[in-house]
Order: structure tokens, then C-alpha cells, then sequence
């Protein structure tokens, strides 16, 4: 009987597409998880979260429903408290686990300075409304910098050159600048600048003299408009604070200006040390009384017979003078055993 031939198996060359569908299959199931991990519920997540903390430190003591997708409270939801915190809280009710607003000094603080913003902001605004034509003109600018308020005058409208009497027109613009801040309660300080080109005449050896009676000219009519003078301080700063360079004309004329500075606090317009000047700085020892010495310490053990003042006596002529008298020295007592 003739042996049949065994048949040759045939080769499958499509063998490597199984692992390829597992392998597609896999990362399609990988990016589902990814998917619905990003987009969890926070209800649920919340739910779970707290249940997980019951299982391992108590269940927490409430018979409130637990709603889906509502914010609960508890140490296992609140961002504020801390692990070691968390730990402390074994069985309490949720309650005692919600955060307990700390009262600060913050809000009071910042209520203040919003108020303080806001009645400079009103004085600034009425500054403008006085002086809005010339505002217009540039020849007045006002700066609101929240804590204090600026009004920039130039001095050519003010003063003539090398001169601190006002012109009339500037007698009119101080008056409605009275008028405006008479009302508000706030310090002003006037400050006067000046350029660089030197003046030397007899009523003013330099810039400093200048600029301190220009600030001085519009405080007295300032005064003279209903403004309290304790709240007005002159300042001259000369050539020494320039807002341009002096190198043209145009930066050598922005210069020369006048500056009302409008605080926002109560205080002095010079500083709250004004209360302080004259005053012995705290710690200080006073000095002693003029004419007041005192003696030198005497040594351990010796007590020093202090000296009488008086009329020393004369030695007659011809006789030796006496020797110095000494200062007398008491001996220590002995100690008794």
C-alpha cells in the first residue's frame, strides 16, 4: 500500500495582525479610562472621598443627605485644612469640621484707605471743575496718586522772572483753589521749584531763597482764602527736584513751577514727627544741672571726706607755705568673726 504524502502546512503571513488588534484595543481602553477620569463628577467624587474617610477614621456623625453635585463639608472636601488637621478629626461632626473665619485687622485697615482714596478723588475732581480752563491750556495739571493729590502750577502765570510777587491772574486762580480746599480737611504742603540758572540779587542770593518764597506767596493767599494755616507747610527745593532736563528752554520753563500736594491723612502736612520736635527722644538720660560736679568714685574699702568750699587761708610773708592738706582716709573696720 502506497504511503500517502503528508500535506505541507500552509504559512500564514497575516499571524502578526492578532497582536496588532490587542495592542489597538488596549490603548483604546487606556484613553476610555483617561477620558472618564477627566471628566469625573465632582458630586461623586465627593461621595466616594468621604466614604473612603469613614471606612478608615469614623463614620462622621451627621443625618444630613448626601446630595450629588453639591459641595459638602468636611475634612476630606476642604482644601483649607491641612493633613495633620485632618487627622484630629476622628468622628466629628461635620460641623465642628468647617473652617472658622479668623477675624483680621486687614479690613477695617483697607475700609480706611478706601475712604481716604475717595475724598481725594472728590477733591481732585473739584480742583478740575475750578481750574478746567486752564486745565485745558496745560498751564494747571492735577495728578491723582491715590494716597495724595498733586495740582501743578507754572510759575509764568504765577510769578514775573526772578520774582516771587503773584500777577493777578494768579490772585484769582489761588482764590478758586481756596475755595475748593477751605471745605476739605486734608494737609497741604506747598512746594516751590525753580531751574538751573543761577540768580543772585540782594533779595535772593540763590534758588533756594527764590522757591521758598514763591511756595510762601501762594500759602499766604491760600491763608488769606479760608484755609486753615495749620494744615499749610512751605517747602523750597530750588533747581534740585527738576520734572525736565535744563538743557532747553521748554524743560527749563516745566521747571519752574509751583506744587500742591494734597494728603490723604491726618496728619501734619510736614510729617507725623511734628508732635514729636522738642521732645527728648525716649530712653534719653537727661544732663545734669550746669554747675553741678561730681565726685570722683573713692576706692573699696575707703570712704572719701568730701572737700568744704571756702576761703583758703593766706600764709604770712616770709613764712614756708604749708604742705597740701590731704583728704582725711578712714581705715575699714574689721570684720568680726
Amino acid at each position: 500500500m502506497a504511503r500517502r504524502k503528508k500535506q505541507e502546512e500552509h504559512a500564514n503571513h497575516e499571524a502578526w495582525a492578532i497582536p496588532y488588534g490587542d495592542l489597538v484595543t488596549l490603548l483604546l481602553a487606556f484613553f476610555v479610562v483617561m477620558y472618564a477620569i477627566s471628566s469625573v463628577n465632582a458630586g461623586k467624587y465627593r461621595v466616594v472621598s468621604d466614604s473612603l474617610s469613614a471606612a478608615f477614621r469614623g463614620t462622621p456623625q451627621t443625618a444630613d443627605p448626601i446630595a450629588l453635585g453639591e459641595a459638602l463639608m468636611g475634612p476630606a472636601t476642604d482644601p483649607q485644612v491641612s493633613m495633620m488637621q485632618r487627622a484630629n478629626y476622628l468622628g466629628e461632626p461635620r460641623s465642628v469640621l468647617a473652617p472658622v473665619p479668623v477675624p483680621s485687622d486687614a479690613a477695617p485697615q483697607d475700609a480706611a484707605a478706601a475712604t481716604r482714596a475717595a475724598q481725594l478723588g472728590t477733591v481732585a475732581r473739584q480742583v478740575e471743575q475750578a481750574l478746567a480752563s486752564l486745565v485745558m491750556q496745560d498751564q494747571v495739571v492735577v495728578r491723582n496718586h491715590g494716597d495724595w493729590v498733586e495740582v501743578e502750577i507754572r510759575t509764568d502765570m504765577l510769578f514775573g522772572s526772578g520774582s516771587a510777587t503773584l500777577s493777578s491772574q494768579a490772585g484769582q486762580v489761588i482764590g478758586q483753589l481756596a475755595g475748593v480746599l477751605a471745605a476739605a480737611p486734608n494737609p497741604i504742603r506747598v512746594e516751590g521749584h525753580t531751574d538751573n540758572v543761577p540768580i543772585r540779587n540782594s533779595a535772593f542770593p540763590s534758588n533756594w531763597e527764590l522757591s521758598a518764597a514763591r511756595s510762601a506767596s501762594v500759602v499766604r493767599l491760600l491763608a488769606a482764602g479760608g484755609v486753615i494755616p495749620a494744615r499749610l507747610a512751605v517747602l523750597g527745593l530750588g533747581e534740585f527736584r527738576p520734572a525736565a532736563p535744563n538743557d532747553t528752554a521748554e524743560g527749563r520753563n516745566a521747571n519752574r513751577r509751583v506744587l500742591l500736594v494734597i494728603l490723604g491723612s491726618d496728619q501734619p502736612p510736614e510729617g507725623a514727627y511734628a508732635a514729636e520736635r522738642g521732645a527728648a527722644p525716649a530712653g534719653d538720660t537727661p544732663p545734669a544741672p550746669a554747675g553741678s560736679a561730681s565726685m570722683p568714685a573713692a576706692e573699696p574699702g575707703l570712704t572719701r571726706t568730701p572737700q568744704v568750699d571756702g576761703p583758703r587761708p593766706t600764709a604770712m610773708p616770709g613764712t614756708p607755705a604749708a604742705p597740701a592738706q590731704q583728704p582725711r582716709v578712714t581705715p575699714p573696720l574689721a570684720a568680726s568673726g
